[in-house]
């Protein structure tokens, strides 16, 4: 008992002269985010000295000559780099944006609360996605809501989507488009808060449709900001560890597990979800494949620390 309260002693005095550089990449929802984990590690400890690190990364560059450009990866492999360089201490992620194989050397070590997997549909027009025009133009950047849409809407014009969150509702308003599909979560990190039935840009009066995550189900990581450090960086990982959510965790591993069994990252038209209940992981996954318009569709249960088995047995039902 004794050295348990020497050791919590030590530790606590380490935290007080410590200096934690955080890293993101410099988007609005990017920065909302990282001011998200701030505030966490600060309620921590709250004698931490936090500093961020904004990083351009290949992405952000690559938009500003291509909108089309978009691969993953692209958003997150120079902030890694500087997490193994020591330039950060900890790599602040959408876990959506992370490959499903990331550098041996960094762990993502802990996760914020999962905010709303929910995609929504941000339109010009009430009635949402049943009540849209025939011929309508829908605009998104993602391959798996663009399938989805199609799903349920095969007379639906679907084009491409670029740019941030902001850029995004500002092009809604500008092009002849009849609406957007969006995450949730960035509209309500960003204060865009789809609680309402409507929202406010710029002037323009946008309406929302949360669409259902059964039909729309999420990719993988969606909601979720994933805090990534060294994986030799104990220190770190200590200050984390408080904050880590651990129920989120274990769903975004098995979400990953999925993914990298499929080999299959956000330029496939996969979604997949974990949730746990009552002390038990439910998978669902959804994967569209070439010729099809409807998805392949699976659900597997089982103990939240087998993952891996969950993840390779939804794997098989859907190549079944």
């Amino acid at each position: 008992m004794r050295y348990r309260r020497s050791q919590t002693a030590a530790t606590e005095q380490i935290m007080k002269t410590r200096k934690v550089v955080l890293g993101t990449r410099g988007s609005e929802l990017a920065r909302a985010q990282t001011r998200l984990v701030e505030k966490a590690i600060r309620s921590a400890y709250p004698n931490v000295t936090i500093k961020t690190k904004v990083i351009a990364t290949k992405g952000d560059k690559a938009r500003a000559l291509d909108p089309h450009a978009g691969r993953k990866g692209l958003f997150t492999a120079e902030i890694e780099r500087a997490l193994l360089a020591g330039d950060v201490d900890i790599a602040v992620h959408s876990a959506k944006d992370l490959p499903s194989e990331t550098s041996p050397g960094a762990e993502i070590a802990a996760v914020l609360p999962r905010a709303s997997m929910n995609d929504v549909l941000v339109s010009k027009h009430p009635g949402g996605l049943a009540s849209l025009p025939r011929g309508a133009t829908v605009a998104t950047s993602s391959v798996r809501r663009k399938h989805q849409l199609l799903w349920k809407r095969a007379d639906l014009n679907v084009v491409d989507l670029r740019g941030n969150v902001p850029t995004r509702l500002r092009k809604l308003g500008e092009h002849e488009w009849t609406a957007i599909v969006l995450a949730r979560a960035g509209l309500e990190r960003l204060s865009l808060s789809p609680i309402r039935t409507e929202i406010s840009f710029e002037g323009r009066r946008f309406v929302l449709e949360i669409l259902p995550h059964e039909i729309f189900l999420p990719a993988g990581g969606q909601g979720i900001i994933a805090l990534q450090v060294r994986a030799d960086d104990q220190s770190t990982k200590t200050i984390i560890n408080l904050v880590n959510d651990r129920e989120t965790l274990l769903c975004l591993r098995a979400e990953r597990e999925f993914l990298r069994g499929l080999q299959c990252d956000c330029n496939c038209p996969v979604g997949v979800l974990a949730k746990i209940d009552n002390g038990k992981m439910k998978m669902r996954a959804q994967l569209f494949v070439q010729g099809a318009v409807a998805p392949r569709q699976g659900e597997v249960e089982g103990a939240p620390d087998d993952r891996e088995r969950l993840a390779a047995e939804l794997l098989n039902r859907l190549r079944a």
